[in-house]
């Protein structure tokens, strides 16, 4: 999918330049922050929606995958679900990417926003096994889907958006917003989880205690909505009218490049679902710590994640991105499995709290920097087709974190597997940014930007 064109200019009858926003019309300004807010607004809901999936898993896996193997097979297949989503965001990467080409970003935004409220109202909604057999499971599985393919080009066109509208200097500090965004997603859940979970019973909680969150979610659904409608028109006049068949042609040609961007965004998607979505499952099913400490840590990783991204944005705009991907990753690759070893030798809210702060600034320091590299390294004629590509792919292997991990600890024993996973995503992205020896030539929409 091409970057994002240029709006006409009012005064001229020529057509648009593409790959930059045009400045304000005549007597009306509009902050660049304003628009980063609204374009993010809608990654925010994605992320809310698979942070309560996430958190609530084991409640899930009873209420829709009664199993034989009991207990633990509902939480594998629950955590299989929510893996699965991940597996359509390519497809949605390359089909709603050139629908997106037809209407414009911000019409697309709108679309994406909407599919992914559509597969919320569903999960929440959705009467459990008990009550619809097979049908239950075979729904929600769907409602993954659908949101999992709406994802595939939302984070796209959103990173894409907020590098295009930066201010000369500033693009690794705006496209950081597009992840930080996804924090307070992450915190939201986390909070109103903790809230609900005080409130409820255990038994209330597993019977319908769960759907409150996604509820709540549901509920902020409208306000999106007015936020993205109120965006910038930064896509007036779409470059083209790619379809499907003529993007997938486009990044077959760059196939190299999307297989690298995959590999630079492995670490990303492994730490991210370890540190958030499984969290909650690994403190309570694993470490046997309460629910309560769980959501807490998880908090507090979502604020530690907020901090640290846009640090790392505004940083990689002076220090340049590369030095500071290969520094985390490295560190990553070093300490991960150690810090779950010390973790897992005596549990406790102290230990957990301290090993997911240091995964997180780990996460937040690459990711910051990454994802504003990943914009610049893609060709501008592929470049949010060709960055929710690679960043699907990296998903479809990271969105399974969480199933990873309790599969790994089922078959070793050993509660400290998590991080060995983790450990083998750094060693893919170091590789992946030994190989990327970026930004393309043909990429780079911001000059001041290193």
């Amino acid at each position: 999918m091409p970057a994002i064109p240029t709006p006409p200019d009012p005064h001229s009858s020529g057509p648009a330049d593409t790959g930059a926003l045009a400045g304000p019309a005549p007597g009306r300004r509009r902050l660049p922050i304003a628009d980063a807010v609204r374009a993010s607004c809608g990654n925010t809901l994605e992320m809310y929606d698979f942070m309560v999936f996430g958190y609530y898993a084991a409640a899930i896996g009873r209420a829709f995958f009664p199993a034989s193997g009991g207990a633990a097979t509902s939480l594998l297949l629950s955590f299989a679900t929510f893996g699965a989503g991940f597996l359509m965001r390519p497809l949605g990467a390359v089909v709603l990417g050139s629908y997106v080409d037809r209407i414009g970003v911000r019409r697309g935004l709108m679309l994406t926003l909407s599919l992914m409220a559509v597969g919320t109202l569903v999960l929440a909604l959705m009467p459990g096994y008990a009550t619809l057999g097979l049908v239950s499971p075979v729904l929600v599985l769907a409602a993954r889907l659908l949101q999992g393919f709406s994802a595939g080009v939302e984070l796209g066109s959103t990173s894409v958006y907020l590098g295009a509208i930066a201010p000369p200097g500033r693009k690794g500090l705006f496209v950081s917003f597009q992840s930080a965004s996804q924090q307070l997603a992450v915190m939201a859940a986390a909070a109103l989880g903790g809230l609900v979970s005080a409130l409820l019973t255990p038994a209330q909680m597993a019977a319908w205690g769960w759907r409150v969150p996604l509820l709540a979610g549901c509920a902020i659904v409208p306000l999106l909505f007015v936020l993205r409608r109120s965006l910038g028109e930064a896509d007036a006049a779409p470059a083209r009218h790619a379809t499907a068949g003529a993007v997938l042609r486009d990044l077959l040609r760059h196939r190299g490049i999307a297989a690298r961007g995959a590999a630079l965004v492995c670490m990303t998607t492994v730490s991210f679902y370890l540190i958030t979505a499984y969290t909650p499952s690994f403190g309570r099913a694993e470490l046997h710590l309460s629910a309560g400490t769980s959501l807490l840590v998880t908090f507090c990783v979502g604020l530690s994640n907020l901090v640290w991204l846009p640090v790392s944005g505004a940083l990689s705009d002076r220090v340049g991105r590369r030095p500071i991907m290969l520094a985390t990753a490295l560190l990553m690759a070093l300490t991960a499995f150690p810090l779950m070893e010390w973790l897992a030798a005596a549990p406790s809210f102290g230990r957990l709290l301290a090993a997911l702060l240091w995964l997180s600034a780990l996460y937040g320091f690459y990711n910051g920097a990454m994802i504003v590299f990943l914009t610049e390294y893609v060709p501008r004629e592929v470049r949010t087709s060709g960055f929710s590509v690679a960043y699907s792919l990296a998903t479809c292997v990271g969105g399974f974190t969480p199933a990873i991990c309790t599969l790994l600890i089922r078959r070793t024993g050993d509660v400290a597997m998590p991080g060995a996973w983790l450990t083998a995503a750094a060693l893919v992205s170091l590789a992946g940014i030994l190989a990327a020896r970026g930004p393309h030539p043909a990429a780079t929409a911001n000059p001041a930007a290193p």
